[in-house]
């Protein structure tokens, strides 16, 4: 644990009274209020929350893809103007091209960031590798499954070796079983690095299991209402999840989103 504690002890991340509001035509529509959060180095951050509260939302402004409408972003201690530097996204649907290759659509990370292909595709083969995608490099994606396909958008992400990999319910549409291996795999490439994530869910029991820090969030308009820090030995085998410490995590998360009416106990 202490290990652990000293790598994530600096702060590499602020939010601080972020708000975004959208205009439409029947008036103003306040997405995110008053939003602060700091994110450590190396921490993993589980965002969960109802449908509509900003979850989204909230990681596009962090990603620079939004900007928000009041309060400051400061990444590394800069303010953040665009996509800040060394960030990886994965999105809840692939977005894979398909009239590129597996092996392609993985380079096109170091293309977008105008790094030479080459250079970069011994580690696109070794994270194929890793992600269960050897012999597929070849393939397009539409010969591939659901599953297979986010191994490949995940892998996109990892290319160029991000500090900060930033994802939007990147399991959301798999089975049960494809979500669970990835949450492992996921898990295992966070311990044997140093990046920051923020993982956006819907589910309670895939926030605990992955975070070190759960950071609820609630609609009307979208807030952070409570975070805590999950105090679980890691690594963390899928069985935890039938531990009592780890039902005491979840079912404070359920029962605080009762008291505000998002859940029925």
């Amino acid at each position: 644990m202490n290990m652990i504690a000293n790598r994530i002890a600096d702060t590499y991340l602020q939010v601080r009274g972020a708000g975004k509001t959208y205009p439409s035509k029947h008036g103003s529509v306040v997405a995110l209020s008053d939003i602060n959060l700091d994110v450590r180095l190396g921490q993993f951050n589980s965002i969960v929350g109802p449908s509509g509260c900003g979850k989204s939302t909230l990681l596009k402004c962090i990603a620079g893809l939004e900007n928000i409408t009041s309060g400051n972003i400061t990444v590394s201690g800069k303010p953040l103007i665009g996509p800040p530097d060394r960030m990886g996204v994965v999105f809840q649907r692939d977005v894979l091209l398909d009239w590129r290759t597996i092996l392609d659509n993985v380079l096109l990370q170091a293309e977008f960031l105008g790094h030479p292909r080459e250079q970069y595709r011994d580690r696109a083969m070794q994270l194929l590798e890793r992600f269960g995608l050897k012999g597929y490099e070849k393939r397009h994606p539409w010969e591939l499954s659901g599953g297979m396909r986010q191994r490949a958008s995940i892998c996109r992400a990892l290319l160029c070796d991000p500090d900060l990999l930033l994802m939007d319910e990147p399991f959301g549409a798999l089975d049960a079983m494809t979500r669970d291996d990835l949450n492992v795999e996921l898990a295992r490439i966070w311990q044997g690095t140093n990046k920051t994530v923020i993982f956006i869910t819907h589910s309670i029991s895939e926030a605990v299991f992955l975070a070190d820090r759960v950071v609820m969030m609630s609609r009307g308009p979208g807030r952070i209402v409570d975070m805590f820090d999950v105090d679980l030995p890691r690594p963390r085998p899928l069985s935890v999840r039938e531990t009592d410490p780890f039902g005491v995590y979840a079912q404070r998360i359920r029962h605080h989103f009762a008291e505000l009416g998002v859940l029925h106990e």
